[in-house]
């Protein structure tokens, strides 16, 4: 297990800073179409931060695909809650969603519908090329 957190972090560490260049990049592009859009400098350090750790959490998650021993209801499980979880507060924090039950749900419904449409397409990736590795084999 040690070795998986050291693996969390170390996958984290590597991609988290992807995030605040993102974040940088929206706020540039919205900065020169939306009219009157200004942000002060709470909301710039708000969103970098929490963009960080959102990259960081979404890269270091995929350790749990790793985990052998796990059953993959488990992995998945632990995969989709740990970024959800970071997600949701992600986008609470930065008020790009209000606290609000039903905007809350709605997020939530479109996050499950995207993360298994996502899943769905990696499995089925997965088999076509086992497909061919084996035809290739016989």
């Amino acid at each position: 297990m040690k070795n998986y957190v050291k693996e969390f972090f170390k996958r984290g560490l590597m991609f988290a800073g992807f995030g605040p260049v993102v974040v940088g990049i929206i706020y540039l592009i919205l900065s020169k179409t939306v009219e009157g859009f200004t942000l002060n400098g709470v909301e710039v350090f708000t969103s970098i931060v929490s963009i960080y750790l959102l990259a960081f959490v979404h890269a270091g998650a995929s350790v749990f695909n790793q985990i052998d021993h796990w059953p993959l209801m488990k992995s998945l499980l632990c995969h989709f809650s740990t970024l959800y979880l970071a997600y949701v507060l992600c986008y609470l924090i930065n008020s790009w969603i209000p606290f609000d039950i039903n905007v809350v749900l709605i997020f939530t419904a479109v996050f499950v519908v995207v993360y298994f449409v996502v899943w769905v397409i990696v499995v089925l990736s997965i088999k076509a090329v086992s497909r061919k590795m084996n035809n290739k084999l016989s």
